[in-house]
């Protein structure tokens, strides 16, 4: 099983390199960082250095706070977090964002 993550920035219309995020599971209620990756030139996030991934509840969090303050400007929201459910572990799943400092939307696909 495999997730892939995407940003794009609206407000230049062009990926989002260098966007920090993580990876996060939920185990007993508790949220818990699998991983942590940046996106590259593209804005992907092609492979997150974790154990296996199991079906279950994920969120990936990402630092928008970080990446809008680096091009000068402030965001509304530090952090876009988008939670989503593995069903099947044998799936490879794309979550995309695209960001602007005041609004954000998402995609979630899947390759079964």
């Amino acid at each position: 099983m495999s997730i892939t993550a995407q940003a794009l920035d609206s407000v230049y219309g062009r990926t989002a390199a260098g966007l920090r995020a993580r990876l996060e599971s939920v185990v007993d209620g508790v949220w818990h960082t699998v991983a942590a990756a940046e996106t590259d030139s593209e804005g992907y996030i092609m492979e997150w250095h974790a154990a296996r991934l199991d079906r279950g509840l994920y969120r990936i969090v990402f630092d928008s706070d970080h990446y809008f303050v680096g091009l000068g400007m402030n965001a509304a929201y530090p952090e876009i977090t988008v939670m989503f459910r593995i069903l099947d572990s044998v799936d490879s799943y794309q979550i995309q964002v695209t960001m602007s400092p005041y609004s954000y939307s998402t995609f979630f696909g899947s390759n079964s």
